[in-house]
């Protein structure tokens, strides 16, 4: 097998926008509106000035908005620049919350004890904010016995679980046989 020694590197082009962050000479434009460490305004300085200009504080220049005209950039530490980056994504994180639709499926025939354990957990689901889909699965003749009680099963079900809920669908036939979906009722 060939040595790999003397190959050179490969190189990839692949960079992540929104962690690439132009410092100093990497900086591209030929001026930049320069914002000091106090959030003192410099005005548009030539990039040669401005590095100059962050030199003087011992800091670095960092490009905080290229897309501006003339881009902007910020004289400041950058690992303190780093930090507040990544302490805003985490705060973003938070403060999205995906609701899930979670599924629990009853039959004509389950007993009582499972029914609990299910309306239980979908209490647990809607109390966390999800969104709980309800099937109530018919298979052979249970799927011609009558509308009505078969909704009437299916309320059964639903006043077993604990926790304040909407119906965010109205009880209907589905492929399965019938559903609904239940949402967190909001408090007024």
């Amino acid at each position: 097998m060939p040595s790999l020694a003397n190959e050179p590197p490969l190189c990839y082009s692949v960079v992540n926008k929104a962690l690439d962050t132009r410092i100093n000479h990497r900086i591209s434009a030929k001026e930049v509106r320069v914002l000091g460490p106090e959030g003192e305004n410099f005005g548009v300085l030539g990039l040669s000035d401005a590095i100059a200009k962050a030199q003087e504080f011992g800091l670095d220049l960092i490009e905080i908005s290229p897309n501006a005209n003339p881009p902007v950039a910020k004289i400041m530490e950058y690992g303190k620049f780093q930090y507040e980056q990544q302490k805003k994504r985490r705060e973003i994180k938070a403060k999205s919350h995906t609701t899930e639709t979670k599924s629990v499926q009853v039959k004509i025939g389950t007993g009582d004890h499972d029914m609990q354990l299910k309306a239980k957990k979908a209490a647990e689901w809607l109390s966390e904010g999800h969104r709980v889909k309800v099937d109530l699965f018919l298979w052979g003749r249970y799927k011609y016995m009558e509308f009505s009680f078969l909704k009437e099963r299916l309320e059964r079900f639903l006043k077993l679980i604990p926790a304040d809920y909407k119906l965010a669908d109205p009880i209907q036939k589905s492929p399965k046989g019938l559903a609904t979906v239940l949402e967190k009722a909001r408090k007024q």
